[in-house]
């Protein structure tokens, strides 16, 4: 484990080096914004067109992957869901708990951290996950908010839902890299070069972005915040797990990337919804900082353990 943690340091690292800018202004949070969407909008979505368009469809299709995935997330989801029910908090902060338990950083953190310390061949699953979690989940939140607010479901909230999804640079640039895998055209030289500076760009400032970002959180709520860390760094990976290893079996490295992206902590996408639709911000903010803090050590641990499953 040892070795693994030494692995992951520099990604922490990074983190860390944001969040000490961020909590000296030297970075405002004006700057870190700007940042998050250069990133979010140029940089991240170079390297997954990239990443895509050297994959084909029957690369990224897997079924009993997606299933898997599925069934260990949703399982997860209803659990964190049910215990805010029972506290007889409101449909739409139930919601938003049930996105802290299972959604995790795997555009900032997860794709540029997995693929470096479990190979390339972890593009296709990662991307898997990025998916799942941006049109399944992503999705179920918006139709759950809304539609709790409104009091019915209408064509409204599945226009809202599809607006968001075709306008997200890492769906449209995964989408437009597999197209044009499927074309069958290389990439010309130039447009390779700038893609390789561009995406280059991604590691680096992703993760100097989540720190930057994680100085203006707020840790109120802690014993809620602290559930939520647990629901995500600990029963998320094992319920992907079970899911991925004994009840729709896949190949054991996919397998592997999988439980490692389960393990990852609580996006801050979540933290986004959350303050746009004005529920439980800094429920959410507390979450991200208390995950990612604790993440140091467990997805160490959880990548140490997945790299000995193939």
């Amino acid at each position: 484990m040892l070795a693994i943690f030494l692995k992951t340091l520099p990604f922490f690292a990074l983190i860390g080096l944001g969040y000490v800018a961020g909590r000296t202004r030297f970075f405002t949070e004006e700057a870190t914004a700007y940042l998050t969407r250069f990133v979010f909008y140029f940089a991240l979505s170079a390297m997954l067109f990239k990443f895509s368009a050297n994959l084909s469809i029957a690369d990224v299709l897997d079924w009993p992957f997606i299933w898997a995935y599925m069934w260990g997330t949703m399982l997860v989801y209803l659990v964190a869901t049910a215990i805010a029910l029972l506290r007889w908090l409101p449909i739409e902060e139930a919601a938003v708990e049930g996105q802290c338990a299972v959604i995790g950083n795997v555009g900032f953190l997860g794709i540029p951290m997995l693929v470096l310390l479990l190979g390339q061949e972890a593009i296709g699953s990662v991307m898997m996950v990025l998916a799942v979690d941006l049109i399944v989940f992503g999705s179920l939140i918006v139709i759950l908010i809304t539609g709790s607010r409104d009091g019915r479901m209408s064509l409204g909230i599945f226009k809202t839902v599809g607006k968001g999804l075709i306008t997200n640079p890492m769906i449209v640039s995964i989408s437009l890299g597999l197209m044009w895998s499927a074309s069958g055209a290389p990439i010309p030289a130039p447009a390779n070069e700038f893609l390789d500076i561009l995406g280059s760009a991604a590691t680096p400032g992703a993760l100097f972005a989540i720190g930057a970002s994680l100085a203006s959180k707020s840790a109120e709520r802690v014993s809620i915040a602290g559930w939520l860390s647990f629901c995500k760094l600990v029963l998320h990976p094992a319920a992907v797990a079970l899911a991925a290893l004994v009840i729709f079996p896949v190949e054991p490295y996919a397998a592997g990337v999988m439980i490692a992206a389960a393990a990852l902590p609580v996006a801050g996408n979540v933290y986004i919804l959350a303050q746009h639709y004005g529920v439980a911000p800094t429920r959410v903010s507390a979450s991200i900082l208390i995950s990612t803090a604790i993440s140091v050590v467990t997805v160490s641990a959880i990548i140490g353990w997945v790299s000995t499953l193939s």
